[in-house]
């Protein structure tokens, strides 16, 4: 028995070549366009986005490696004993706390690096965290020379630049030191604690806004008997209230 097949005609549906897909990013975008012949306004327009999607992008990651980066059990000893006349005390150097942070950073893409600025007598210390794609975020701390012990000019102006680089690294970063070193101020810094109440007199929009977050921070430091802590924090305070007036 002979069977007829019956063919039925097909629709043919032609894509446009420059059709733009679901998920197009603004490059695709942009380089349609270029494709098409777009104006150099439109062009602009569509560089714009581009680069506030990268800086979108970038910030996410940044969030993410941030998580991971605190998620690491990551443990800094306090291994050096500094003693002078009426003064003796442990703390971690420097270096012991980079040794610890800088290959966890870089295991999640991230890095750091410090600005060092001086105005009169007062220091200036921002540590700066950045992302492979490009994402900073920043914490500043203030102070004056460290004119402890028998310290010349130079020394003064080294001790403190030291000892604010490694804050605001530990600030910036969330870490601590086992049995944070206290420097001979006290009761020691919770880096925590710090970074937060830092973070919240940066926000501040006006003085009355300051005013609160610093009434509220002393409270908070009083109760961690963190005198260290408060001390770091009211320059950053004094800072941001210069800035506002």
């Amino acid at each position: 028995m002979n069977a007829i097949a019956e063919i039925k005609p097909q629709e043919i549906v032609s894509t446009p070549r420059n059709a733009v897909a679901p998920s197009a990013t603004p490059a695709d975008l942009l380089r349609i366009a270029v494709e098409n012949g777009a104006d150099l306004d439109r062009l602009e327009k569509l560089m714009a986005l581009q680069e506030r999607w990268e800086a979108n992008e970038a910030r996410k990651a940044y969030v993410a490696a941030m998580t991971a980066f605190k998620a690491e059990p990551l443990t800094i000893i306090k291994g050096k004993k500094v003693e002078y006349t009426g003064t003796s005390y442990m703390h971690a150097e420097l270096s012991d706390v980079t040794g610890v942070i800088c290959p966890a950073l870089a295991r999640h893409q991230l890095s750091h690096r410090w600005d060092v600025s001086q105005e009169a007598d007062r220091i200036t210390v921002d540590c700066v965290i950045t992302h492979v794609l490009g994402h900073s975020e920043k914490v500043t701390m203030q102070a004056m020379p460290d004119n402890s012990g028998k310290k010349n000019a130079i020394q003064q102006v080294a001790s403190t630049i030291t000892y604010l680089q490694r804050y605001t690294l530990l600030a910036a970063t969330g870490v601590a030191t086992k049995g944070q070193d206290d420097d001979a101020q006290g009761g020691g810094i919770d880096t925590d604690l710090l970074a937060e109440w830092v973070e919240r007199a940066n926000a501040a929009i006006n003085l009355d806004a300051l005013r609160a977050t610093r009434k509220m921070a002393g409270e908070a430091f009083k109760d961690a008997n963190d005198l260290a802590g408060w001390n770091a924090f009211k320059v950053v305070a004094d800072a941001k209230a210069k800035e506002l007036q």
